[in-house]
């Protein structure tokens, strides 16, 4: 089974990319965030018609939202973290997929460093750890996929002089998500790649950025001990970055003996 997660920065701008990509690359499942629409107006019928029959959104006018796309049934739907109030954004989602649960995350991106939004970047991800600490152990087969909106380790910023006090890279962040993964996580990336310059974000603003692989690894798919047994490979996929008018990163995909 290949599970795929992709930042699309809007389905409403790259639906295309969506489409073209899935029917090239044939992921089981993909966990898309920035949809960037309302629920009823997500295009199901187009997605249907490649063969995701099973689709799982939760979404917000013009910014954030998450969904699911499967081609296998999709038990236990979860939209958002429990008790959440019901004009949070919407950046959590969760199914399961033939005994895999799988929870799709857009973290916030915390705006700039100090500041409230930075504040609530890391009570939110705390929020996370505790749901994982409430609800899963090392053995359940648990997969955490999405835009965590923060590279982890030197080897995930294409410069670490020019990150080292930014936003996706400052130490309170990296300590957060440090705090996060300790939860028991795997990331299945890593159990494949050892090597830097493996980027999933690329600034759109900066059209060198992507011609000279300036980069960050801000996307991920780590799983519990047990499900990162069954992982047979992950890797990242650049080829939609180069597309005309691409979202700003570019999607990771894991496959699993399952």
């Amino acid at each position: 089974m290949k599970i795929a997660t992709w930042n699309i920065n809007g389905i409403g701008s790259r639906l295309d990319h969506v489409l073209k990509w899935a029917a090239a690359t044939q992921p089981d499942v993909i966990c898309l965030q920035e949809t960037k629409i309302e629920d009823l107006r997500f295009p199901f019928a187009r997605i249907r018609a490649i063969g995701y029959e099973h689709v799982e959104v939760f979404g917000e006018k013009s910014y954030n939202g998450v969904a699911i796309l499967s081609k296998l049934p999709l038990d236990d739907v979860r939209k958002g973290f429990p008790r959440d109030k019901k004009d949070a954004p919407r950046r959590l989602i969760a199914a399961t997929v033939r005994g895999v649960r799988v929870i799709n995350v857009y973290v916030p991106h915390g705006t700039e460093l100090g500041s409230d939004k930075f504040t609530l970047k890391l009570d939110w991800i705390k929020r996370l750890r505790k749901l994982f600490d409430k609800e899963f152990t090392h053995d359940d087969k648990v997969l955490l996929c999405g835009d965590i909106n923060i590279a982890p380790h030197e080897m995930d910023v294409w410069n670490v002089g020019y990150w080292k006090d930014r936003m996706h890279f400052s130490k309170p962040e990296r300590e957060a998500v440090r705090d996060l993964k300790k939860w028991g996580f795997v990331d299945v990336f890593r159990q494949f790649n050892d090597e830097p310059d493996e980027y999933t974000w690329w600034d759109n603003f900066r059209e060198s950025s992507f011609l000279k692989n300036r980069g960050l690894r801000i996307d991920h798919i780590w799983t519990s001990p047990a499900l990162a047994e069954l992982c047979r490979d992950a890797w990242i996929d650049r080829v939609p970055r180069g597309w005309e008018k691409p979202s700003d990163h570019a999607p990771m995909i894991a496959d699993f003996q399952i």
